[in-house]
């Protein structure tokens, strides 16, 4: 068995390296694009200082149709837009495009659901008092859900190691394309049990540090 791990490790560390792109990436493009997505439809709700039905139910519709499409699926149809905006199909960075756009409307939903958390009265005593849309986003708002938006951003990562994996299985790489190659098409068992204790060693060590980093952010 020691023999067998050893000579399977050159291929895993690639494997896990591909899916740390592919998350990483994800991760990233979730944080920079789903952040002010979720903001929006949070500010622009009914009630509130931005209202505006147009855009929070364009936005919201646009969010709904995106999170209804299995991820399997939106990969696959993603491929053409993939194959435009990279020239290639296959590997971790071609994969994170389906990633990144599973991830946006995931990460919206939960900012936006952080947000609403937040006393509604803090909001309409920071109007009374004049306080511009951007100064209520960035010293209200923000502050009161850093801790929400840390733990959503660690269930993002979850989810992201997981579609990741179903990636690997149509030539995206990363873990789920080892345990496809060795652990499906050669019945190695024992690839496949590797591969699905790195994922879940993989889930636990992000699951600790996003609750250790949200727990730290809420006490400060």
């Amino acid at each position: 068995m020691w023999e067998q791990f050893i000579t399977i490790l050159p291929e895993l560390n690639k494997s896990f390296l591909e899916t740390l792109i592919m998350v990483g990436i994800g991760l990233i493009v979730a944080l920079v694009v789903g952040l002010p997505l979720g903001l929006l439809l949070f500010v622009t709700d009914r009630n509130l200082f931005l209202e505006n039905k147009w855009v929070k139910g364009i936005a919201g519709v646009v969010v709904n149709l995106v999170r209804s499409v299995p991820f399997i699926i939106l990969l696959v149809f993603l491929f053409p837009f993939t194959n435009y905006l990279l020239g290639t199909t296959t590997g971790p960075v071609a994969a994170s495009v389906a990633l990144s756009v599973a991830a946006i409307p995931f990460y919206a939903r939960i900012v936006e659901s952080s947000a609403r958390d937040i006393d509604r009265g803090v909001i309409e005593a920071a109007i009374a008092c004049g306080a511009s849309p951007w100064l209520i986003i960035k010293d209200i708002i923000f502050p009161e859900i850093k801790s929400g938006l840390i733990s959503g951003l660690t269930i993002t990562a979850i989810s992201l190691i997981g579609y990741s994996a179903m990636a690997g299985a149509i030539g995206g790489g990363g873990i789920g394309d080892l345990a496809i190659r060795y652990g499906y098409y050669r019945y190695d068992n024992f690839v496949m049990f590797t591969t699905v204790i790195l994922l879940i060693v993989m889930v636990q060590v992000v699951q600790y540090v996003g609750d250790f980093v949200a727990k730290s952010v809420k006490k400060s």
